[in-house]
């Protein structure tokens, strides 16, 4: 039996060739329609898409020929957002969704992302170890009865769900960059705009890297890292543009910019986002990650709402918004999450909610963050890879642990002090410690606390 490594602790991601091609997709099909039948009444049905990768389009029909091999029927909605996958299994009533792709990683690579009915996820915890031993063990039935294949759009029934957010009489008028990167965002881009015209909206969209091309002509999109930030910048400032949009590859992610084309922090978005639920609905609960928290827990508190704080990363979110009944729930990744979108993450909503809250409060981007920045200014992620990880965060806690009010273990180790506070955290997607720092209105503490925890880390 081969081990497939392509299966990770949230999904499947993999080198091309090696650790995924047509074979081990249609494997997966297989084994993730066995899941099903395992756990879910007959007949079943699974919606599937894919973005613009190269490959994606190849190994979404070796998806599709396993599933049906497994008597599943699948729905092949198109080139897709992972979020519109999310959206079609929940709207379609299907008991499964699977979107090909590999996101903001490199060109050699290709992934899946899976979900069960209800758009609910399936990670290592919850139903991705089942299906990573089947498509191991390859040894599968005769096929006997096979489903059938049909085509379908949810692109409409998406973008009505996405104007539900918004009231657009609010919308005053503005001009928007939105950077596509060359991903899959364009189409949903178009379709918005499209609708705002229809009902009057006063946007006016300056479109970058807009056509779907999985050659990345401008390089992968992943706005996170700052040398992919500078295009979105240039347009913004010739066009003297009211804010910045970019998106990751499969748009679950979205990054936003100010007027000015500095790029803001996600961390100080989710306080926005806050903001704007807790004003139409008032003491809902709202789900934030342990990484950076003040400013997010200080906003929800004014608002009166109720802050939980959750381990980081996609699965423990979602189940903790559902547990919760959270209307939101935000990440510093940009990654942020809504009730009535299933739970899941989204990265169309974000940027609607952003250009509806600026309209209301008749504020720029950068008025609105100014002083939640300055009110707790924060290191950002510092990733490092080290040899020892566990012990390395040892060593910090053994440090600063006596001095410390607060000591959290929600995900990594939390300390909290009188005016700062760090996390540090081993990532659960690469070999790398993650440290995130902040203050209250104290830079020069700030990063005095940053330096002194990368020094133990790196001396260990």
């Amino acid at each position: 039996m081969t081990k497939l490594t392509c299966f990770k602790a949230y999904d499947i991601r993999g080198q091309l060739g090696s650790e995924l091609n047509v074979d081990i997709a249609y494997r997966i099909g297989r084994a993730f329609g066995q899941y099903l039948s395992s756990t879910q009444s007959s007949p079943k049905t699974v919606v599937v898409g894919s973005d613009i990768r190269l490959t994606s389009e190849a190994l979404k029909q070796a998806l599709a020929n396993g599933l049906m091999d497994a008597n599943v029927n699948v729905i092949d909605i198109g080139m897709t957002g992972t979020e519109e996958i999310y959206f079609a299994t929940k709207y379609l009533g299907t008991d499964g969704g699977v979107e090909i792709t590999a996101s903001h990683n490199p060109m050699d690579y290709n992934g899946m992302k899976l979900v069960r009915e209800d758009a609910k996820p399936i990670s290592g915890d919850s139903g991705l170890r089942d299906i990573q031993r089947i498509a191991e063990q390859n040894e599968f039935p005769a096929v006997t009865k096979r489903g059938t294949l049909s085509q379908n759009s949810i692109l409409i029934a998406y973008v009505n769900h996405l104007m539900t957010y918004i009231t657009p009489q609010n919308i005053a008028p503005m001009k928007i960059v939105v950077n596509s990167g060359n991903g899959a965002a364009g189409h949903v881009v178009d379709e918005i705009e499209q609708r705002f015209h229809s009902l009057n909206i006063p946007i006016q969209f300056i479109k970058v890297h807009h056509e779907a091309n999985g050659h990345f002509p401008n390089g992968i999109p992943n706005p996170l890292l700052p040398n992919c930030r500078a295009d979105t910048t240039k347009a913004i400032l010739e066009h003297h543009a009211d804010m910045g949009i970019a998106w990751d590859g499969d748009f679950d992610r979205c990054f936003l910019f100010d007027e000015n084309g500095e790029f803001i922090e996600g961390y100080y978005i989710v306080g926005l986002l806050a903001e704007a639920f807790l004003q139409k609905d008032a003491g809902a609960k709202i789900i934030h990650d342990p990484r950076l928290s003040w400013n997010t827990i200080d906003i929800i508190e004014a608002n009166g709402g109720t802050a939980i704080m959750s381990k980081t990363g996609h699965a423990f979110i979602k189940e903790r918004m559902r547990k919760e009944d959270a209307v939101y729930g935000g990440e510093m990744s940009a990654h942020h999450y809504f009730r009535d979108f299933a739970y899941c993450d989204s990265g169309m909503i974000p940027w609607l909610l952003v250009t509806e809250l600026l309209s209301v409060k008749q504020m720029k981007l950068s008025e609105t963050v100014k002083a939640r920045i300055e009110a707790y200014p924060s290191s950002g992620e510092i990733n490092s890879k080290l040899t020892d990880p566990q012990a390395s965060i040892a060593c910090v806690r053994a440090k600063f642990e006596s001095d410390a009010l607060i000591v959290d273990e929600t995900d990594g180790i939390s300390l909290e002090f009188g005016d700062w506070r760090f996390n540090l955290r081993s990532s659960n997607t690469e070999p790398v410690v993650r440290l995130n720092v902040e203050s209250r209105r104290n830079i020069p503490l700030m990063t005095e606390k940053t330096l002194a925890i990368m020094k133990v880390l790196h001396d260990h």
